[in-house]
């Protein structure tokens, strides 16, 4: 009862496909890696899901219900977390999620990669909700550093976050009912069920890189999670450390949101879901 998808096909070859397919090298049961509910892929449909980096890739399974069969790009470094994911381990350096709210959020300690903005002795908070826009609700992340960022090369006493990320692409929100323009590299990163990193472009066009990355991947809502399949697209708000701080409830967060927005204070962009 296992599903492998023609693109899984493709990337492990016809004779492993069939192997899989025959039970030979199936497992005999699994952890879903979309809900992480324990799964027989004798007695239910089963997904194969290939997460699939630079040089190596790892193959998975879920339940056929969760998520579809299907192969999922990622970075080395996004592959090593999911396979501790899969596994139940915690790598070395990981950190778990602050809790205690409805809306989860993760700081993390790797700054900013590539030409976009670089911390002083910041770390760089995400909040996931939605937001509700022409009557729908929409998968958003918030983003605001937990000190002042500077440009890379300087220590003014500025505050050049914003401005870093209008170079990016990001534009200035003067109405948070009014949906954000995409922009052009950028990807939110979610894989089995977990929001796991903001990716940016490479340099010179290459491999995408983290911009931000959760220490550990970050679990969202059914609804979070239903809202981003659905449409494929993300909503990334970013504002200066200060701004929106951590609020218990989607209604006061578009508060805030709204309230940064009438003050120039908040910048948005959407970004294409990678994965699921």
């Amino acid at each position: 009862m296992l599903d492998v998808s023609d693109d899984v096909r493709a990337e492990i070859g016809e004779e492993e496909a069939a192997r899989l397919i025959a039970g030979d090298s199936a497992p005999g049961s699994y952890d879903c890696t979309s809900c992480r509910a324990p799964g027989d892929p004798e007695q239910e449909r089963t997904s194969t899901v290939l997460f699939l980096g630079e040089e190596t890739a790892v193959l998975a399974f879920a339940h056929a219900t969760c998520i579809p069969s299907q192969v999922v790009p990622v970075s080395e470094e996004q592959l090593k977390d999911a396979v501790r994911t899969i596994t139940g381990g915690s790598g070395a350096g990981d950190a778990p999620a602050p809790g205690g709210a409805p809306l989860p959020s993760s700081p993390s300690g790797a700054p900013p990669a590539g030409s976009g903005p670089a911390p002083r002795q910041a770390v760089l908070g995400v909040t996931c909700g939605q937001v509700l826009i022409d009557d729908q609700l929409h998968p958003a992340l918030v983003v605001e550093p937990t000190a002042p960022i500077t440009r890379p090369g300087t220590d003014g006493p500025g505050d050049d976050f914003l401005p870093l990320l209008i170079e990016q692409g990001f534009m200035p929100v003067n109405d948070v009912a009014r949906a954000p323009a995409p922009v052009g590299g950028w990807s939110v990163l979610l894989a089995m069920g977990r929001l796991h990193a903001i990716l940016q472009p490479g340099p010179g066009g290459g491999q995408p890189t983290s911009w931000w990355q959760a220490h550990q991947p970050l679990p969202v809502t059914d609804d979070w999670r239903t809202a981003a399949n659905r449409s494929r697209t993300v909503y990334v708000y970013a504002a200066p450390v200060g701004t929106i701080g951590q609020q218990p409830r989607e209604d006061l967060l578009r508060d805030a949101l709204e309230k940064a927005a009438a003050g120039g204070l908040l910048v948005a962009a959407a970004m294409p879901l990678a994965g699921t």
